[in-house]
């Protein structure tokens, strides 16, 4: 697959191309190969720091009147694992990556975890190749079409911040931990196990195909469980 066209459609020409391919890499390539440390798990740790950052400071100069907790429950809708993977979608990132024979079988180039790693992978890689300015003009160019659309407040339900805040609501102390209790089937295709308690009482369980799925899941069904006065 072509890289260039990818480069065309997030705005940035990399210097150093081996860097995109690194981004572009699922660990699950490398596992078929043997290889070690050549996928884009490193990049993804940076890229969701960056990508972080430069949303809360667009937000915080867009939304000039609005309080912390309503900066981060905006900032939660836009980097959530639901929202990159439909960036990646529109970039048709999977198509470009790299990728094992089990995973591609499995699905893995249309897997939301994946693509939303892949986002957070390439940002990393941007920063890498050309600093902060031009990570910064990837990010808001990719970003662009939804930023005030979660501003607006009509983007995707982010059922762990309402927990939280239904949580306090209620006067409970908020000490809210997501708890993975197990993990089934092949490295390429898990599904996630997760149990959400607040001061050690169990809330809600919740399964997805990554971690962030089943919290999100663990969490919807805790506020379906409160709301049902069950809990």
């Amino acid at each position: 697959m072509n890289n260039k066209t990818l480069e065309k459609n997030i705005g940035y020409a990399f210097k150093n191309k081996e860097l995109l391919n690194t981004a572009l890499t699922h660990s699950s390539y490398n596992m078929d190969r043997g290889n070690k440390h050549c996928d884009n798990e490193r990049l993804e740790f940076l890229g969701d720091a960056f990508l972080d950052s430069i949303i809360s400071v667009e937000l915080y100069h867009r939304m000039p009147k609005v309080s912390e907790g309503k900066l981060t429950k905006t900032r939660a809708v836009l980097v959530c694992e639901k929202s990159l993977a439909n960036i990646a979608k529109v970039l048709e990132l999977g198509k470009y990556m790299n990728m094992g024979y089990g995973e591609e079988i499995a699905g893995g180039r249309s897997k939301d975890s994946i693509l939303a790693d892949a986002v957070e992978a390439l940002i990393g890689a941007v920063f890498m190749d050309g600093g902060y300015e031009a990570t910064k003009k990837v990010i808001l160019k990719a970003f662009d079409s939804v930023i005030q659309i979660a501003i607006d407040g009509k983007m995707y339900v982010d059922y762990k911040s309402e927990l939280q805040e239904f949580l306090q609501c209620k006067g409970k102390v908020v000490n809210i931990n997501y708890t993975t209790d197990k993990e089934e089937g092949p490295a390429h295709d898990k599904t996630f196990h997760v149990h959400v308690d607040c001061d050690g009482k169990i809330y809600g369980k919740g399964i997805g195909k990554s971690k962030k799925e089943a919290e999100k899941n663990a969490a919807k069904n805790a506020l379906n469980i409160f709301r049902k006065g069950e809990a």
